[in-house]
């Protein structure tokens, strides 16, 4: 893997530094001057909280305004590697605690996903992980199943690319499925519970995959 330069985690933690300062000054101005009673303390410490995390989604979309992520391999003293690394400390060190969580409900996770920058049709719901939402595109009436993982990043020694993930409309990605990196699912497919659909593979619409490494168990309707 390769390492994260000091200069990058300097742009992450004057990011950082900007969120928390935006946290506690909105805190001290609005929220303590209100009458909170017996649980002042707690009720500011749980504001707070929450301010840190939707000014964290605010920084971090600006951020992707900024310095977008691109597809393809990220190239070692970019700004493409710049975006990427500090698009992974974000992760690691703020949002990672909301995406791999079994206590917030699925229908909250679906407006963190959204806030984080992902494509989302209607009535999709992911009870899975989306590791890099500004590179997963899912179509409406699609389910993520428990568990299940979607990436959209190559770490392959050294090498780090970005390859976007599209998936259909009125899909289902069965319970523990993994999801690799430029994979693109058609319309109404399905894919078993605990596959893994390598890197690149292309699913018809209405097919049926499963397996490790995942391959097609049943074709579409009216195909053979």
């Amino acid at each position: 893997m390769r390492a994260i330069k000091p200069g990058q985690v300097a742009v992450f933690m004057c990011l950082l530094a900007l969120i928390l300062l935006l946290a506690v000054g909105t805190t001290a101005l609005a929220v303590d001057r209100l009458p909170l009673g017996d649980f002042r303390g707690i009720v500011l410490c749980v504001a707070a909280a929450l301010l840190i995390y939707l000014y964290a989604f605010l920084v971090y979309r600006c951020f992707l305004l900024a310095l977008p992520l691109r597809e393809g391999e990220v190239v070692e003293h970019s700004r493409h590697e710049l975006a990427a690394n500090v698009n992974i400390l974000f992760y690691l060190l703020l949002f990672n605690s909301l995406i791999r969580t079994h206590f917030i409900p699925v229908p909250l996770q679906r407006l963190i996903y959204l806030a984080l920058g992902a494509r989302l049709g209607a009535n999709t719901y992911s009870a899975g992980a989306l590791l890099d939402p500004p590179l997963t595109r899912i179509g409406s009436n699609t389910i993520i199943g428990h568990d299940a993982v979607i990436f959209a990043h190559v770490i392959e020694g050294a090498r780090l690319e970005l390859k976007a993930v599209t998936i259909g409309n009125t899909v289902t990605i069965g319970a523990k499925a993994v999801v690799m990196a430029g994979v693109q699912i058609g319309d109404n497919a399905i894919v078993s519970t605990g596959a893994v659909v390598t890197k690149d593979t292309r699913i018809g619409a209405g097919e049926v995959w499963g397996g490790v490494p995942a391959r097609r168990l049943k074709p579409a309707p009216g195909q053979t």
